[in-house]
């Protein structure tokens, strides 16, 4: 058990699984609002030994450093590397405390805010007509720039609309090719592909004023990371150069550049996260809680 498990920020777990984590620790706190800097970072943990955090937060060596009772970091959100997680993983891993994260919780959700907004946009549904006619899905050729569970999902539904479906990834993807999906290199990918959809992890950053150019003009870029998949600039001048260019992505992909792009003509920001319904929810709070339960059958 527990002495003190704090959730430093909204970490999305449902009341249920609230009250599950409370009677796996003396003393449970939470806190509603993102902290602004390291120093309440380190106030909200205190004489914490369990920490859970959400992908909002960084957790670096000098927060870590300065609450020496923490034993156990739960990030409710996904871990697909230490290169991409907001906690120091090596300087956890010095100190002895463990970390786990989760994944697989909201690719549904996120999918199907992809196809919801791309269709949007084709049909003209909302307030953008991509073309000057209608367009469907049908024969259009759609490139996916990482090919893990989301771009798997998103692969599959473009797929089942009838679009030509291109990938790209760091490493080829047999299976995947055995259903149709054909993969191609970064630049004939851009070049080939009218929809791009990116699904990276965050801090990747793939897309720079080279990339924009393999592209051209006439492209929409759908983004699922956490944060931009991009070189900002780079896109700011890539959607000045055509009326035909659309950047799409919810709350999650404007992470870190709302100033910049949320209010540009041709940007279509959802300000929600897309991974955030009832299900997602209840995947994300088991997941979360498991870690829990399992970090403290292996420490009694």
């Amino acid at each position: 058990m527990f002495e003190k498990l704090v959730a430093i920020e909204p970490i999305g777990v449902d009341a249920e699984h609230v009250e599950k984590l409370k009677t796996l620790c003396r003393e449970y706190a939470a806190y509603e609002d993102i902290p602004q800097s390291p120093e309440e970072v380190i106030r909200r943990i205190g004489d914490a030994d369990g920490v859970l955090v959400s992908f909002t937060t960084l957790i670096p060596r000098a927060v870590i450093e300065a609450c020496p009772n923490i034993r156990y970091i739960g990030m409710c959100c996904s871990l697909y590397d230490e290169q991409s997680a907001n906690v120091d993983i090596p300087c956890c891993r010095e100190k002895g405390i463990a970390v786990a994260g989760i994944r697989d919780y909201g690719d549904p959700g996120v999918t199907e805010f992809g196809i919801s907004r791309l269709v949007d946009l084709l049909h003209g549904f909302g307030e953008h007509q991509w073309k000057e006619r209608p367009t469907e899905l049908t024969g259009v050729k759609c490139g996916i720039v990482g090919l893990g569970t989301t771009g798997i999902l998103m692969a599959d539904a473009l797929r089942f609309f009838g679009a030509e479906v291109y990938y790209y990834s760091r490493t080829r993807k047999p299976e995947q090719e055995e259903k149709g999906f054909t993969y191609l290199p970064l630049p004939e990918l851009l070049e080939k592909c009218e929809i791009i959809s990116t699904h990276l992890n965050k801090n990747t950053i793939l897309l720079h004023e080279k990339e924009f150019e393999q592209m051209g003009n006439g492209k929409i870029l759908l983004n699922t990371a956490i944060g931009p998949s991009f070189h900002v600039p780079a896109l700011k001048k890539w959607l000045e150069g055509s009326r035909q260019n659309y950047y799409i992505c919810d709350e999650t992909g404007m992470t870190g550049c709302h100033e910049e792009l949320a209010n540009l003509p041709h940007v279509l920001y959802t300000p929600r996260y897309a991974g955030s319904g009832v299900q997602c929810t209840q995947r994300l709070s088991q997941k979360v809680t498991e870690n829990v339960e399992n970090f403290l059958k292996e420490h009694k």
